[in-house]
Parts: C-alpha cells; structure tokens; sequence
C-alpha cells in the first residue's frame, strides 16, 4: 500500500503590527529630515518666506508705512493682515519653517561632527595594493637609499605641505607613506552649518528676551519721552520680557538737522537729543540713521522725521488749547497728512457742562513747499514755502467710548453719517506761519508754526552679538568648504632586486576625494620632489 503525503503550505508570516510600521514611519521621516538636500531646501525656503518681509512694510519696524499702506490698498491690506503680511518673522509659518530648519541641521551636523572628529583621529589608510587603478599614478623609480630612509624623507616632504602623514613598514621590508590633505573643507562645511544653527539661535532667544518699540518723538521743551509702554506709539515685548524690564531713560529732542539733495532726495539725517539714564545728570548725545544711539539695555534708531504744525485754537468763550501735533509724511517730498483734535472746548463757563457734539477737529495737509503749479502735494522736502491746508469738522469725535481710534486721521464712517459736519466748504483753508483762521462762530484757529519730529526705533536684543559672531563665522566656514580639496597620495618604497641594481624602487598614487582640476598638477610637483629628494 503507498502512502501518499500530504505537503502543507508553509504558514503565511504574521504581518508586521502597527507600532513597528509606526517606528518605521518615524525612522524614515527623521532620516529625510535630517538629510542635506531637506537642510537646503528649508534654507531656501526660509529665504524665500523672508521675501514678504522685504517687500510689504512690517509692524515692527515701521507702524506709519503699515498705516500708509492700509490707506493706499485698503482691499489688499486685511488680507495681508490675516497671512501675516505685515509681521512676516512672527507669523506662524514663518516660525515653522525656522523650526523645520533648526531641527534639520542639528540631525545633520551633529553625526557629520562625530564622523569628522573620528577622522581627524584616525590614521591615513595604507596604500592600496595597485596604483595602476588610481586616477593618478606615477613610473617606477629607483633611490639610492634604504626604503626606511626613503620614506622618511618623503613623509618629511609632504608634512612641509601640511600633509598628514603615516609611514609603515610592510611585511616584505618595503615601507609605505600614506598622506592626507584637505580636511579643511569639511572643517568649512561643519563651520557653516555650525555658525547657521548659531544664528538661528541667536534669532530665536532675540525674540524671547528682547523687545522693540516705536515713537515719534517730537522736538521742543515740552515734548518728551520716556521709556515706559503707555509713552510707546507700538510696541512688543519678548515672551520672557515684562514691562518692569525695561531700561530706565528718557529722551528730548533738542535739534534736528535734515539735508537734501537738489532732487530733494535725503542727503543726512541727525538728531540731538537730551538723554536721561537711571536719574542720573541729562547728556547731550547725536545719532543718525546709521549710527544708533547706544544706551545701556537699549539701541535707539533713526528711521526718518516730518513735521509737526503748532495749532492754538480759541472757542468762542475765549479759552484757547494748543496743540503740537505730528502730521504723518505721504511721500519723498514730505507732503504730510494729520489731524488736530480739540474735544475739551465750547464748554459753557456758566454750567461747565460740555456738549460733545460741539467737539472741533482739524484735518488737512501740510506742504514744507507750496508748489509753483498749486498742486496739493510739495516740492522739496525742506521747509522754504511752507503752508497748511486744513479743512474744519464739528461733532462727535467719538473719543469718549472706548474705541480705538487713528490719531492721524478722522473716521470716515463718522463723516458719511454726519455725526461729524464740514462747516468749511468745499475747498480747505490755507495757513501760513502766523496765520489765523476765524470761523463762522467765532472761534479762532491760529498756525503759530512747526516743530521737527523724529521716528524712532528703539530696541534690544541679546543675542546680537551671537547673531554677529554667526554669520562671521559662516563666511569664513564658506570660503574654507569652497577653498578646501580633500586628497590622498600614497609613496611605496620597495628593497631593490639584483635586476635592478639593488637600491629602492619607489612608486606614487593619488586620489581626489572630491572633484579637484588642479589634482594632477599637484600629484606631478609631488612625485618631483620626492624624486629629488631621494635621488
């Protein structure tokens, strides 16, 4: 009887469970995280994310230009509001970016360092068995010398050309010299990254430990600044800064000083101002718009100025305000747009009640010089015909609610309701210095003349320096990537046979590490001069 067997399928292998699929997902993201070519996508990503910030004005530095903005595209300028047009560094996506990139060249540089590190302790390999198969080799040639001397005449050579050098002696009493050049560019590689990861830092701990501000800080005796955030016109502060850290100074502007050119392009800006630190005596110090003024906790920077017209306005009970008040500049030539504002006037001495609705505001511009052809806009930025035209609003400025509200201009919803009523007319009244204005009842609006101001940035970092150190850093780790080139080269020396007289045979091969033209010209001066130094 045959007895058939039965063969079993091998039972199927159990599929692979969730958390090793899971680890491997993780593994093999981290690995294309940390790789090169991701670390230079995200720099250049990271340059590209900055490209918004270069071309759209930025909150941190200059409020006036996002204001102006807002004026000019008022359709574009909330949707760039809500992609962080105009905070382009502290927006979300920039920071991811920034993140990515961090995390990228710490998984990069670190297991490169540990590599470079390990290589520069380690021996040159020995010599390959056959030159023939490199891409530089030398003939045969044959020395005088014993092979031991040979070779250390050789590796003496190449250590005069900062060769690192290794010279072995074989079992068949040949000696081989093996040298190495070139770790410099790795050197420059590593320092490149190092001196990024540096900065990014310094970036990084800038935001959380520093803070900046903005004021237009106009001149005269009664006008002043202290640091203090209700005195800032914006600010931000670090989220590990409180207001309690801040510096104490303040700040007068005593004179400031504008040149232009014929075309009426800026030729200098300086401003003088008072300074007051920590209660001590006030000093007399002068910055401009490239050389900050240097406080202790604090750099102050000169963006630009404009002017600010002295308004006095007298109700009709005769009690007279005055107010300086900075007019916002709308182009290069200093055509400056504001409004003055008068809410504690027409009060009734008898009742001493106010009657809001009775409130006066003043909107105009300001030319620094009328234009020969009547055009509303200046033409040159310095003050030679300078002349107001404003146009006068009674009402409701709306101060009294709470409301946010433009110091710089008049809300225009308040206008199209009628709340606020033009009694001018049509066309705005002209004012020269000295100049005034008398109105239908009776008040009195007199020009009395300007006052300089100066927009001022004022701000700390920390990590400033780092930052510096960093990016010097950084070129020179470029320049030693892009001027190193890795190479090796490889001397044999054999005892001569009775064939060939006796002596040494000597033998060269060289190798590139990377892609270097000037290789073969090197190896050729190398064999050279090791044949003559063992002739």
């Amino acid at each position: 009887m045959t007895i058939v067997e039965e063969r079993q399928a091998p039972p199927a292998a159990p599929p692979p469970n969730r958390g090793s699929r899971i680890w491997a997902l993780v593994r093999n993201s981290w690995r294309q995280l940390t790789s090169m070519r991701t670390a230079l996508v995200l720099l250049f990503l990271l340059a590209v994310a900055a490209i918004p910030g270069s071309v759209f004005p930025q909150r941190a530095v200059n409020a006036e230009k996002v204001s102006q903005y807002y004026t000019a595209h008022p359709e574009l300028a909330p949707w760039l509001e809500k992609f962080g047009g105009f905070e382009v560094y502290a927006s979300p996506w920039f920071a991811s970016i920034y993140l990515l990139l961090f995390v990228s060249l710490i998984g990069c540089v670190v297991p490169r360092l540990i590599d470079h590190v390990r290589a520069l302790r380690i021996a040159v390999p020995d010599a390959p068995k056959r030159f023939g198969r490199l891409p530089q080799h030398s003939d045969e040639w044959t020395s005088a010398q014993e092979p031991a001397a040979a070779a250390a005449v050789i590796a003496q050579q190449l250590r005069k050309r900062r060769f690192r050098t290794k010279v072995r002696e074989q079992g068949d009493g040949s000696f081989t010299v093996s040298a190495e050049k070139g770790y410099l560019k790795e050197t420059g590689n590593l320092l490149f990254h190092i001196s990024m990861l540096a900065v990014l830092i310094g970036v990084g701990f800038g935001h959380w430990y520093g803070w900046h501000g903005n004021r237009i800080l106009v001149g005269g005796p009664d006008q002043g600044f202290c640091n203090v955030l209700p005195q800032y016109d914006d600010s931000s502060l670090g989220p590990r800064v409180t207001a309690a850290d801040l510096p104490d100074f303040c700040l007068k502007l005593t004179d400031f000083d504008a040149t232009f050119q014929s075309t009426g392009q800026p030729k200098t800006f300086s401003a003088t101002v008072s300074v007051t630190q920590n209660g001590e005596p006030a000093e007399t110090r002068k910055f401009t718009v490239n050389d900050p003024l240097r406080l202790d906790g604090a750099s102050v920077h000169l963006l630009g100025h404009g002017y600010a017209p002295i308004l006095r306005f007298t109700d009709r009970y005769g009690v007279a305000q005055t107010r300086v008040v900075p007019f916002l500049p709308v182009d290069a030539m200093q055509t400056s747009e504001g409004v003055a504002q008068f809410p504690d006037v027409n009060i009734d001495p008898k009742t001493g009640r106010r009657d809001t609705k009775l409130q006066m505001a003043f909107e105009g511009r300001y030319l620094p010089t009328v234009a020969k052809d009547g055009s509303a806009t200046s033409a040159f930025p310095a003050e030679n015909d300078p002349a107001l035209y404003l146009t006068a609003y009674q009402g409701d400025l709306g101060l009294d609610v709470g409301t946010p509200r433009s110091v710089y201009s008049l809300d225009q919803g308040q206008i199209a309701t009628g709340e606020l009523k033009n009694i001018t007319g049509a066309r705005p009244h002209p004012l020269r210095a000295g100049e005034t204005w008398t109105l239908d009842d009776g008040s009195k609006l007199q020009f009395l003349g300007t006052q300089p101001f100066a927009t001022l940035s004022i701000r700390y970092d920390p990590t400033q320096s780092l930052a510096l150190v960093g990016a010097v850093l950084g070129l020179a780790g470029l320049m030693l990537s892009l001027w190193g080139q890795r190479r090796r080269v490889w001397f044999r020396a054999l005892p001569g046979t009775p064939a060939s007289s006796g002596g040494t045979l000597l033998v060269a091969g060289g190798l590139p590490r990377t892609d270097y033209p000037g290789f073969p010209d090197e190896f050729a001066s190398l064999v050279k001069t090791a044949e003559e130094g063992t002739s």
